[in-house]
């Protein structure tokens, strides 16, 4: 284990409501048990593919991403990059790998990159059993050890703490378990496993084993293994094969205690102006505008397709609203059901219980994402060919004069013009023409009044600035072009394309889309039937996560 190389991931994604997306991603090289190397953060820009109005876990705002202006396929390429085929490992893995970053692949197209490794969690819960902070959440083991929170980006801290994890707690029990191979690990970490403390049912809270002097006891967990629904016998299975094998019993009863206490954690400038009368500087300097010019071109086009097709899928969504809200909530309740079973059998009831909270949470997030979608879809109009004319001159202008790439080696300016463009591309949006006149006319007082401060739209002399700027200018250009294509060959455009050629056809499409999400909406009603039938059998009552 110790020369074992592997990549240590974490996501963060658009949220739970389908098609989920990954917006950020923190990984770091490791080297058997000890970090190697610098760590990996890639923000992900899914431009037309994530609704603004979707809320990013972490606080990943749209305006956010599109600022760093990293393409899913150049972040997912410098991920690749990054990891050099080794094996990747989460906490957990199957959230991680498998639910998220795998169909993100898929979607876009991209190979698999990596390959699997153990999981992470699994690792901590196995290792810990009975888990003395009573959870294996990451927030939970990090009070109990006094694990310090030390990323900027919240997809990096959580790789850190994991970092802090299995060098303070988790490396020592490994290697008192003989766990001292990359197999051996991935091994334990695989094999079949349910915790020896019953976390669910009239028995909640007893240790297994007491079983073998517990007649009652005994018959319940045979009674278990001889259940009609799916999952419940093979934890039954598994119990009563580890109360047949009494000879082993003393040297694989997993410790009661955790490695490390609570206090064995951690407490554990350039100033002068240089004029330059190199002719080649002139030569720069026409580059620039022209690419600047080129560069609000391509982007008024690209917004004033995209502002078109995403009208079209705002009228869809309006015909479709109710269904969409049913389905989305009944995937939610399946998937906290799915969850809650998984928490009664592997964690307890106390996890469980904390997955219905979540599940309550998670659906009045989901009713005030539709009401704000709701609002957004009434305020929708679509704009006269006077206002787009006027707007997509206004826009172009003002984008090709404060770009924020004229200041990209200074940080305080280019924060101050990306909170300009930000407005500028919001007015835009919403068609705010008196917006964007205010700021065309007077943009030093906006500007101010706003609390930015003054703007400077001066270029630095420097050859090698203005080379840079210009390459850099030159890039975006070829990187919008690819978006605008891309959009133009989408199934959105396509939409788009069939509406505008026969505005009649909208009311077929959306005939033809709600027999789909009617098939899956009774396909997700019959399996949250099913779910909550196997709760109320492990736990005797009705089920708590409900619509």
């Amino acid at each position: 284990m110790r020369d074992a190389p592997w990549i240590l991931v974490n996501t963060e994604t658009s949220g739970s409501r389908a098609p989920v997306f990954v917006v950020a991603i923190g990984a770091q090289r490791m080297r058997g048990w000890e970090p190697e190397g610098p760590s990996f953060h890639g923000l992900l820009n899914r431009d037309e593919g994530t609704p603004p109005e979707t809320a990013r876990e972490g606080g990943h705002a749209r305006e956010m991403l599109e600022r760093d202006d990293e393409s899913a396929e150049a972040a997912y390429g410098a991920f690749a990059e990054y990891t050099a085929d080794r094996p990747l490992v989460a906490y957990p893995l199957r959230y991680h790998l498998d639910q998220v970053l795998i169909p993100d692949w898929e979607q876009l197209g991209i190979g698999p990159i990596g390959t699997r490794g153990f999981c992470a969690r699994c690792l901590a819960q196995r290792l810990l059993d009975p888990s003395p902070a009573g959870s294996v959440r990451l927030p939970a083991l990090r009070r109990h050890y006094g694990l310090p929170g030390r990323g900027p980006y919240p997809a990096l801290d959580d790789v850190e703490t994991v970092i802090d994890l299995l060098a303070w707690v988790l490396r020592p029990m490994a290697e008192r378990r003989g766990l001292d191979s990359w197999q051996s690990v991935c091994d334990f970490t695989t094999q079949e496993w349910y915790p020896t403390r019953i976390g669910f049912g009239r028995f909640k809270g007893r240790r297994f084993r007491e079983a073998e002097s517990d007649d009652a006891l005994h018959d319940w967990i045979v009674g278990l293994s001889r259940s009609s629904n799916p999952r419940n016998p093979a934890a039954g299975a598994w119990y009563l094969a580890r109360l047949a094998e009494r000879e082993r019993a003393d040297r694989t009863r997993p410790r009661e205690e955790a490695g490390a206490g609570p206090g064995e954690g951690p407490g554990a400038l350039e100033t002068g102006i240089v004029i330059y009368t190199d002719p080649a500087v002139e030569g720069l300097r026409r580059r620039i505008a022209a690419a600047r010019t080129r560069l609000a071109e391509v982007e008024a086009e690209y917004m004033n397709v995209r502002a078109r097709v995403e009208f079209v899928e705002w009228k869809l969504y309006d015909l479709l609203r109710d269904r969409y809200r049913r389905r989305d909530r009944l995937a939610r309740l399946v998937d906290h059901r799915r969850r809650y079973v998984e928490a009664l059998l592997q964690d307890g009831e106390e996890e469980a219980e904390s997955v219905a909270g979540a599940h309550e949470r998670a659906q009045e997030d989901l009713d005030a994402d539709y009401e704000s979608l709701d609002r957004d879809a009434e305020s929708r109009s679509e704009p006269t060919p006077e206002q787009e004319r006027e707007i997509k001159a206004l826009w172009r202008k003002l984008v090709k004069m404060y770009h924020p790439d004229r200041h990209a080696g200074e940080p305080e300016k280019r924060e101050r013009y990306n909170r300009l463009i930000q407005a500028i591309n919001q007015a835009r949006d919403g068609g705010d023409v008196g917006v964007l006149r205010e700021i065309a006319n007077d943009p030093e007082g906006f500007s101010r009044r706003q609390g930015w401060g003054r703007l400077d739209i001066g270029d630095d002399d420097a050859p090698d600035r203005l080379r840079q700027l210009c390459d850099g200018l030159e890039a975006q250009i070829v990187t919008l072009l690819d978006r605008l294509n891309g959009l133009r060959n989408s199934a959105a455009f396509d939409l788009y394309n069939r509406v505008e050629a026969a505005p009649e056809t909208l009311d077929e499409i959306a005939g033809e889309e709600g027999a789909i999400l009617d098939e899956e909406i009774a396909a997700l009603e019959a399996e949250a039937e099913q779910l909550g039938t196997e709760i109320e059998e492990l736990t005797g009552e009705p089920c708590q996560v409900t619509l």
